[in-house]
């Protein structure tokens, strides 16, 4: 998740590093929910993986992330998963589209996902692979 979006979402929660998610592999869906197209989310898929950034979620910031990420919605489900980390594995919650898996997303939300992952020190090639990803221009 972007820095300065985690920031305004849950400020009391800060960086708790960050790992990768072996087993799963970040796709796009719910388009017809996504305001600019289609959101972010995870599957599994075993010969992949995700870099994540990890927070420590305080209980007074986890009610406003879950509405930030559409609890009320029902957008997303919230499922607790093993991630890999320098430090060895940890539990950590992650949000999954509650949709199909499909749709591009819009050149901008995918360029926010590239630059937090950038920032948060994700390899180059993953962070190449993010930018040039298929997505849909924004505007008429």
């Amino acid at each position: 998740m972007e820095p300065a979006q985690m920031m305004e979402r849950a400020p009391h929660s800060p960086t708790a590093g960050s790992g990768w998610l072996e087993g799963w592999r970040l796709t796009f869906g719910g388009e017809d929910i996504g305001w600019e197209g289609a959101l972010a989310t995870i599957v599994e898929d075993p010969s992949a993986r995700v870099f994540v950034v990890l927070y420590d979620v305080t209980n007074q910031d986890e009610g406003q992330l879950d509405r930030w990420e559409g609890g009320e919605l029902g957008m997303h489900n919230k499922i607790r998963l093993r991630v890999q980390t320098m430090e060895g594995s940890t539990l950590a919650w992650l949000y999954v589209l509650d949709g199909y898996e499909g749709g591009l997303p819009s050149a901008r939300y995918l360029g926010v996902l590239a630059d937090a992952a950038e920032a948060a020190g994700a390899p180059a090639d993953y962070v190449e692979a993010l930018r040039t990803r298929p997505c849909q221009g924004i505007g008429p």
